[in-house]
C-alpha cells in the first residue's frame, strides 16, 4: 500500500471504533433484573415503563442496538434522525428530518419527544440517545416567533464562523426543550442520556444542545455572541427581540445545575473523537508507524487549525530522535467563514490548504475527513493530499490556488483526485485528520 491508502485504512479503523453497534453493546447489558448502562445500574423490577427518545445522526442506529438488548422491555419510543440515516425499528418509532438546518419534520419531532417526556411517570425510566445533529433534528421555537425564523437563524449561524459552543448558547435560549428543559418535562421520572459526542472536549451540555443537562449560560451571553458576530441586524427581528426581552427578565433562564430535576437525570458518554483516535492509533501501530495522538480538540478557524497541523508536522519531521515513518492524529471540529460561493467542506478546504503548504516538504501525506461521511454536505467524507498534489494538479492544467480562494475544494478534488468516500457511516464524532511523515 502507498501512504494515501494507509491513511485511509487508519481513518476507517477510527470510524469502526465509534460505530453505534460497538459503543452501545460495550455500554449496555442486562443480567437478571439488573440493567447496566455504563457505570449506572437500574433494577428492572422497580421500573414501570422504559421509554426511548433520541435525536441525532447516529441516534436511530443507536436505537437499533438498544432495542436488540432491551427487546420487549421497551414500552414506547421515538427517535428522529437525518434523511438517509433511517433504519426501521420494532418498538421505537423512527422519523427523519433535516440537518443542519431544521425543517417541518424537525419541529414535529420536538413536539413528539416533548409529549413522551411529559407523559412519563415517577417509576418510569427514559433513555435518551443524543448524537451530532440532534439540535437541528429536534428543533422548536418561541411562541412569539415561527419555525421559519428559527430555521433562518440556524442557517445564519452555520455561515457565521461561530463555533459550536456559541451556536448552542443562542439556540438553547430560543428553545423550550434544549438546555435542560426536556429534563424538566421528564421529571419526576428518571432519565439517563447516552451521548455520542460531536463537540470538541466532549462537554455533555453541548451535545444535541443538552436537552437533559443543566445550562449556566444566559440571555446576555447569547446577545453578546450575536453582537460579536455582527448578526443582530441580520437575524430575524422576532428572535432578537425575544433574546433582549429575556435579558430584561421577561423570559426564564435555562435550568441550572442546582435545579432539583437533575437529581433524577444523569448521562454516560458512549463514544467521542478520543475513542476514534485511539482506534486509529491502534491500527497505525499495527501497520508499523510510530504514532502520536496530538489532540482530539481542534477547534476554531480552519486556517488556524491547518497552520497548527503543519507546524506539528514540521516539528516531528525534523526530530531525528523519532523513528520514521510517523503518524500524527488530530481530531475535533473547525469552523469556516465562507467569503465565496464555491462548494466544499471544512475538511476538503483544510486538505487543499495543507497541500499548498506541503508542496515543498517531501514525504508528507495528509488526510482530513468527517467521521459521518459527509463533509459540507458534498457526499464526500473529505480528501487526502501529499507533497506532490499541487505539482500534479498544475501539470494537468488545474490551478489549486484559484479553487482555494473560491472556497471550491470539492471541485478541485473532483478534478484532481483525492476524495475520500465512505457513504453514510451512521456515526458522528467530528473530524479525523491523519498525517503520515516519511
Amino acid at each position: 500500500m502507498n501512504n494515501r491508502e494507509i491513511a485511509e485504512q487508519i481513518f476507517l479503523a477510527g470510524i469502526k471504533g465509534v460505530l453505534p453497534g460497538k459503543v452501545i453493546c460495550d455500554l449496555i447489558s442486562i443480567k437478571g433484573s439488573l440493567l447496566r448502562i455504563g457505570y449506572l445500574s437500574f433494577d428492572l423490577d422497580k421500573i414501570s415503563n422504559i421509554c426511548i427518545v433520541g435525536a441525532g445522526i447516529s441516534s436511530a442506529a443507536m436505537g437499533h442496538y438498544v432495542e436488540n438488548i432491551l427487546e420487549d422491555r421497551i414500552n414506547t419510543g421515538y427517535i428522529v434522525t437525518g434523511y438517509s440515516h433511517f433504519c426501521r425499528l420494532h418498538k421505537i418509532e423512527v422519523a427523519e428530518a433535516a440537518c443542519p438546518v431544521p425543517d417541518r419534520n424537525s419541529f414535529m419531532a420536538a413536539e413528539r419527544i416533548r409529549q413522551i417526556a411529559v407523559n412519563a411517570s415517577e417509576n418510569d425510566l427514559v433513555i435518551c440517545l443524543w448524537s451530532g445533529g440532534g439540535s437541528a433534528l429536534m428543533a422548536d421555537y418561541p411562541a412569539v416567533s415561527s419555525p421559519e425564523d428559527v430555521s433562518y437563524m440556524y442557517g445564519l449561524l452555520m455561515k457565521s464562523g461561530a463555533d459550536i459552543r456559541e451556536i448552542n448558547i443562542i439556540l438553547k435560549h430560543l428553545s423550550a426543550i434544549k438546555g435542560g428543559y426536556l429534563a424538566k418535562h421528564i421529571w419526576p421520572a428518571k432519565s439517563v442520556s447516552i451521548l455520542l459526542s460531536d463537540v470538541p472536549g466532549d462537554p455533555p451540555d453541548l451535545i444535541a444542545s443538552g436537552p437533559t443537562l443543566p445550562d449556566d449560560s444566559t440571555f446576555d451571553d447569547a446577545i453578546k455572541i450575536l453582537e460579536n458576530k455582527n448578526l443582530v441586524s441580520e437575524a430575524p427581528i422576532r428572535l432578537v427581540n425575544y433574546l433582549f426581552e429575556g435579558r430584561q427578565g421577561k423570559w426564564p433562564e435555562m435550568p441550572v445545575t442546582s435545579d432539583p430535576v437533575f437529581g433524577n437525570s444523569t448521562f454516560v458518554m458512549a463514544g467521542s473523537n478520543k475513542t476514534a483516535l485511539q482506534a486509529s492509533r491502534n491500527e497505525a501501530e499495527q501497520i508499523g508507524l510510530t504514532t502520536f495522538i496530538v489532540t482530539p480538540e481542534l477547534s476554531g478557524d480552519v486556517s488556524n487549525a491547518c497552520t497548527f497541523i503543519i507546524d506539528k508536522i514540521s516539528e516531528y519531521k525534523n526530530d531525528d530522535n523519532i523513528k520514521k515513518p510517523v503518524c500524527l492524529l488530530f481530531g475535533g471540529r473547525t469552523t469556516i467563514r465562507l467569503t465565496a460561493d464555491g462548494r466544499g467542506g471544512r475538511n476538503q478546504h483544510l486538505a487543499l490548504s495543507a497541500a499548498l503548504q506541503i508542496k515543498h516538504i517531501p514525504g508528507i501525506t495528509l488526510l482530513a475527513a468527517d467521521s459521518d461521511g459527509n463533509d459540507g454536505d458534498t457526499g464526500m467524507a473529505g480528501a487526502v493530499v501529499d507533497s506532490e498534489t499541487v505539482n500534479r494538479a498544475l501539470e494537468s492544467g488545474i490551478d489549486p490556488e484559484s479553487f482555494f480562494y473560491r472556497f471550491d475544494s470539492f471541485s478541485f478534488f473532483r478534478a484532481a483526485g483525492g476524495h475520500i468516500y465512505t457513504d453514510r457511516t451512521m456515526t458522528d464524532v467530528m473530524d479525523i485528520i491523519i498525517a503520515i511523515i516519511d
